[in-house]
């Protein structure tokens, strides 16, 4: 795979501030087209993605997963040639740096089928991470590894993909639970990843679920279960 075609997924509610940034800072000769799904965001997401070159797809569903489903509904709906070999999948928020996924890109194509960009081998700013996502990420790992015997540092949003690999797996979570399921089933397909430490520093806004005791409550439920249903 001398040059592979490479597609960006972001799912993004509410991120007008934030979304022209991480836009910017893709490197554009790596990939082909940046999908920002627009998870029915009341403000400008829209309008500010679209000036910076995005495709941008609405999904008035809300949930982190149907934003994601959304972007790979895209994709499939490509005629066969022009299926991407890579997806890459972002936050909108700003937290990762979008430069970095030349780090992912560079270590899927040594050999591996799933790359995730560790927050927790990476450099991490202070407040970056709330207390509970920490001891979120620590307990998930801790239990795929326990249960399903693949070993993880962190659920983190920043990751990229075979294609062919992501169609396999076949995601359907529609919120929360988006990135464990991703996670477990490549543990249960054996597919051969890999985490590479990643930068991360304070997302632009307040985040939708850790930024609040509902949504704090929520995701810590929805992964919990999610690692167990597909036991």
């Amino acid at each position: 795979m001398s040059k592979p075609v490479i597609d960006v997924i972001i799912p993004a509610y509410n991120e007008e501030a934030s979304i022209g940034k991480v836009i910017a800072d893709i490197p554009k000769e790596l990939i082909r087209d940046i999908l920002v799904c627009n998870n029915a965001s009341t403000d400008n997401t829209k309008s500010v993605a679209i000036a910076g070159g995005a495709i941008v797809l609405d999904q008035p569903l809300k949930g982190y997963g149907n934003a994601c489903l959304k972007g790979i509904e895209y994709i499939k709906n490509r005629t066969e040639n022009e299926k991407p070999d890579i997806v890459v999948f972002l936050d909108g928020d700003y937290s990762d740096h979008p430069e970095e996924m030349v780090l992912l890109v560079q270590a899927l194509l040594n050999g591996n089928d799933m790359v995730i960009g560790s927050r927790a081998l990476g450099d991490m700013e202070s407040g970056a991470m709330m207390p509970q996502q920490v001891f979120g990420n620590w307990l998930a790992t801790t239990l795929i590894q326990l249960f399903y015997n693949y070993q993880f540092t962190d659920l983190g949003p920043f990751r990229a993909i075979r294609y062919a690999k992501l169609i396999e797996i076949d995601m359907q979570d529609r919120d929360f639970g988006w990135t464990v399921e991703m996670q477990v089933k490549a543990a249960k397909h054996k597919l051969r990843c890999k985490e590479i430490p990643v930068t991360y520093r304070r997302r632009i806004g307040v985040s939708k679920v850790s930024g609040t005791i509902k949504g704090t409550i929520l995701a810590g439920h929805k992964i919990l279960w999610t690692i167990f249903k597909l036991l």
